[in-house]
């Protein structure tokens, strides 16, 4: 079964070029200012003033760490004291900390539509609705996209409940299933939405993976630099490692581990409400760390970071972030 021919793709990989103007293009927001009768002088202060404060935003890493107790469940209330943080090693000094981080979210929500999803299909798009309806506070926004061939996006990020639920019901089934477009592409969407707000990619799939022009290596390093929590719920049409292909699963562990997000495996889909509520909570209680950088690293380098927790605790966090936003 494939798609209609008439039902347009909004988002398709013809090359990964995640710089240049051939790149995949998500959607282009323009400002048009025209300033008049500005000075000389006006304009070079205005400038530097704007160098200053990209300068102080881009320097401070930004981290968020999800800090779970012996049972797994989140961990509230723990104090600045309690965490450490390094960088390639080296101890950092913890210059912002928020317990039960407010900061907003924008959540990408990728639905697998190929042919081997289709009997779970309904079930996956209900609980989404129901998640999406109690995730989205006020300043938060969710974006709907479904992949099977190529990765569509259904429904611009916004907080609009009802248009996003209903975005969901017009998930098509499709040929092939382009996993690694979808990480590459949902991160590329979150990358391009302020810095200011958290990132979190959902994905729900079999991890099954067959026609992505994306690799491996350019989802994970585009989720990083995206500075995205990849969650993965894995829906296994066979439960048993035998007679199924794991790579895919494998390869998303890989990158959640690498972004600070997690994996689920349910074993029914009657479950996936229970790991939606489990996920949203965790998205409630997250801390959000901040240092800059001593030494001060070089441009166009992953950095490796480690937190540390104080206790009896797992935390999850990324474990790297991409020092080509610095500025001299």
């Amino acid at each position: 079964m494939r798609r209609q021919s008439g039902r347009p793709t909004l988002l398709r990989i013809s090359r990964i070029n995640p710089i240049g103007p051939s790149g995949v293009i998500f959607f282009c927001l323009i400002a048009g200012v025209s300033p008049q009768f500005i000075s000389k002088s006006q304009a070079q202060n205005r400038t530097a003033d704007q160098r200053s404060s990209i300068r102080i935003d881009v320097n401070l890493v930004s981290v968020i760490a999800s800090v779970l107790d012996q049972n797994n469940r989140p961990a509230p209330d723990l104090q600045r004291d309690q965490f450490e943080i390094y960088e390639e090693g080296k101890p950092q000094k913890i210059e912002s900390f928020e317990p039960e981080t407010q900061q907003p979210l924008d959540l990408a929500l990728m639905i697998d539509s190929s042919l081997s999803e289709i009997k779970e299909l309904q079930f996956e798009t209900d609980a989404a609705a129901r998640f999406i309806g109690q995730v989205v506070r006020p300043e938060d926004r969710v974006g709907i996209f479904e992949f099977a061939d190529t990765v569509t996006q259904l429904a611009g990020f916004s907080g609009n409940v009802p248009q996003l639920q209903a975005a969901l019901r017009r998930v098509t089934p499709g040929d092939g299933t382009a996993l690694y477009d979808a990480v590459y592409l949902g991160s590329d969407a979150l990358g391009k939405v302020p810095s200011d707000r958290r990132k979190v990619l959902i994905l729900i799939t079999d991890a099954g993976e067959t026609t992505s022009r994306a690799d491996f290596e350019t989802a994970r390093r585009g989720a990083l630099r995206a500075e995205a929590l990849l969650y993965t719920i894995v829906i296994r049409p066979v439960k048993g490692e035998n007679g199924r292909n794991t790579a895919g699963e494998h390869a998303l562990e890989t990158i959640a581990d690498s972004t600070g997000g997690a994996m689920y495996y349910p074993d029914e889909v009657s479950q996936l409400d229970a790991i939606f509520d489990r996920i949203n909570r965790e998205l409630r209680t997250q801390y959000r760390l901040g240092y800059y950088p001593q030494p001060r690293p070089p441009q166009g380098v992953y950095r490796s970071i480690e937190v540390r927790v104080k206790g009896n605790y797992k935390v999850r966090y990324r474990k790297s972030y991409y020092s080509g936003g610095l500025a001299n």
